[in-house]
């Protein structure tokens, strides 16, 4: 007790000053270790185990998409005499001959189609296509609806009305109509082009898919500027942006190093939840027979060509349906694990 209860001196003893003992030691040891959002996104990402089946069933897409083929004994455009419209495992009667004379024949694991092209083959770089549609599709898309939306919401007022009426204009225009415009408008400046040197992929890929690209780059970035903006309108009142700009900042720096940075879990969701977006849209274009050229095969174009023939071979048509049903679910149920393994408000 204190002399006098009315005094605001501290009352301290020299038994104040000892050394803490082992009990009191403990008492101040953090129970759990601190991580960081992406450490702890990634650990309830990993007890996701929805989410790593589809993650490993990509995985096992994209192999047999862009490795397999490499070792593959066949092309997609080579044509095997006599060996139209196979079933799987069965060969051609020249092949049946060559393998009775002692040679070892690779077998058509999915059959071949009305030209005489092995099927599996011709899946996977009809996988490799989609893919890589949807992926180069998607990059696109983040980089100019990111870039959009960020700068309309950090410069706000008129700038903002003013470029977010332009994406509800956008979300007016028909994207089909336009991919068929602009289908028969480049189609002769890109053939032009075309021959030019170092320009012979635009024969390969088509004036078609060119367009898809194109139409993507017009239209299809809106939702993620949307996104965007949101995420930056909360972000842009932040005291470390405020204190960027007290020390002179740039705010092309600002968007980059500090608004983007910190809702890049939100982006990388909605990267992966567009992807599946993509490839439905070039598998659906290129079914309608506006995708890749030919012979280059897309899941679209193999399930188009199919359709002819499936009373006498579905398995033409289920294939690529599958396949497509395939991926699209995969990336969408590995996009919802990434939603809740890195959205805060889904933290618990």
């Amino acid at each position: 007790m204190k002399e006098n209860p009315l005094s605001f001196h501290l009352n301290l003893k020299p038994e104040d000053f000892l050394p803490a003992t082992e009990e009191e030691k403990q008492s101040q040891v953090i129970m759990r270790e601190s991580v960081s959002f992406w450490k702890d996104g990634m650990r309830r990402l990993l007890k996701n185990k929805v989410a790593m089946v589809s993650a490993a069933v990509i995985l096992i897409v994209m192999i047999f998409s862009f490795i397999v083929p490499a070792f593959y004994p066949y092309t997609y455009d080579y044509q095997i005499k006599g060996a139209n419209n196979l079933k799987p495992m069965e060969y051609s009667a020249e092949e049946m001959a060559r393998i009775e004379a002692g040679e070892d024949v690779f077998p058509h694991l999915l059959g071949t189609d009305k030209m005489g092209r092995d099927y599996a083959i011709r899946v996977m770089m009809g996988s490799r296509i989609s893919l890589l549609v949807g992926l180069i599709a998607t990059c696109i898309i983040l980089v100019i609806g990111s870039t959009y939306g960020s700068i309309a919401a950090f410069c706000g007022g008129w700038v903002d009305i003013i470029m977010m009426r332009i994406v509800d204009i956008i979300y007016t225009v028909p994207d089909i109509l336009l991919i068929v415009l602009l289908s028969f408008a480049l189609k002769a400046p890109l053939q032009a082009l075309a021959q030019l040197p170092g320009f012979g992929w635009i024969q390969t890929v088509g004036e078609n898919l060119i367009s898809i690209f194109v139409v993507f780059a017009l239209l299809y970035w809106v939702g993620m500027a949307r996104m965007v903006r949101s995420q930056v309108l909360m972000l842009k009142e932040s005291e470390y942006v405020t204190a960027a700009r007290a020390l002179g900042v740039s705010s092309g720096k600002i968007i980059k190093n500090h608004l983007l940075t910190n809702c890049i879990g939100t982006l990388i969701v909605t990267t992966t939840l567009q992807i599946p977006s993509s490839i439905f849209t070039e598998s659906f274009l290129s079914f309608l027979g506006m995708g890749v050229a030919v012979p280059l095969p897309s899941l679209g174009s193999l399930a188009s060509d199919a359709i002819n023939g499936m009373n006498t071979n579905p398995h033409l048509l289920f294939i690529p349906a599958i396949v497509i049903s395939l991926i699209i679910l995969s990336f969408n149920l590995l996009g919802d694990g990434l939603r809740d393994a890195f959205d805060p408000k889904l933290k618990n």
